[in-house]
């Protein structure tokens, strides 16, 4: 492959945009082509709230109405945040996406706590969901909704610190890897994380990574660049190693 140098002004030739950082002048690109909500997961979102509706409306008035704190209504609320740090993403309202997928991490992980779910570890549960008892069971459909909503908001909250000016690439490598750890596969967790690795300076598991993602996406450009420059920065290394040696 050939390499591909960041140009003066922060891009990379024939790349779709991006800045340097402000380190070794390797670029910053467009991290994925889509939105971090994809219509598919809109589209299940959708068809979840829809289901709420009609569960509610059944039955008519004679039907008493769930109160705040049930399990259907919190996955709704994380749901709604979900959606609204999706729209303030699009609209590069990045800081308030930030606030937006944290909500919606918070009624996810308080509603988990309460009804015992392993991944929450030993913490007390949140006070946010007082009402609810530990003999609540979640639906399937509430299950998927739930961890669906879980690690889109972890992709995404990645997705926005990367378009902040000062970028934190220790926690993007964090929330991308609490994506990988339940979905191993995923395509922009695992380019994410090969952006982050590469930017810490851990050139190796930037390279592991980003081939991982090739293999799920073997046309996307941004990757390709991205192991271009991962490999140049392996080979300058070997030679300053060598050097040194000698």
């Amino acid at each position: 492959m050939s390499v591909i140098q960041a140009g003066h002004d922060g891009r990379v030739d024939g790349g779709r945009g991006g800045h340097t950082d402000s380190g070794g002048g390797s670029p910053r690109l467009q991290q994925c082509a889509q939105p971090p909500n994809s219509s598919s997961s809109r589209t299940k979102d959708a068809r979840y709230q829809q289901q709420l509706q009609q569960q509610r409306h059944h039955g008519g008035s004679m039907l008493k109405q769930p109160s705040l704190n049930e399990p259907a209504d919190v996955v709704r609320r994380a749901l709604d945040f979900k959606s609204q740090g999706t729209q303030c993403y699009k609209d590069k309202k990045y800081r308030e996406a930030i606030g937006k997928y944290h909500r919606a991490l918070l009624e996810i992980k308080g509603l988990c706590r309460v009804l015992g779910d392993p991944d929450t570890g030993s913490k007390p549960p949140s006070p946010l969901l007082p009402t609810i008892s530990k003999s609540t069971r979640l639906t399937d459909e509430q299950k998927g909704a739930m961890e669906n909503a879980e690690l889109e908001c972890y992709n995404s909250l990645a997705a926005c610190l990367l378009q902040m000016e000062l970028v934190n690439y220790e926690r993007v490598k964090e929330y991308c890897l609490k994506v990988l750890h339940k979905e191993g596969k995923n395509f922009k967790a695992l380019y994410r994380s090969g952006v982050a690795y590469y930017h810490l300076g851990d050139f190796q598991k930037a390279l592991y990574y980003l081939k991982e993602s090739h293999k799920q996406e073997p046309s996307d450009t941004n990757v390709i660049r991205y192991i271009q420059l991962t490999e140049m920065k392996i080979r300058r290394n070997a030679q300053r190693e060598k050097k040194e040696a000698t």
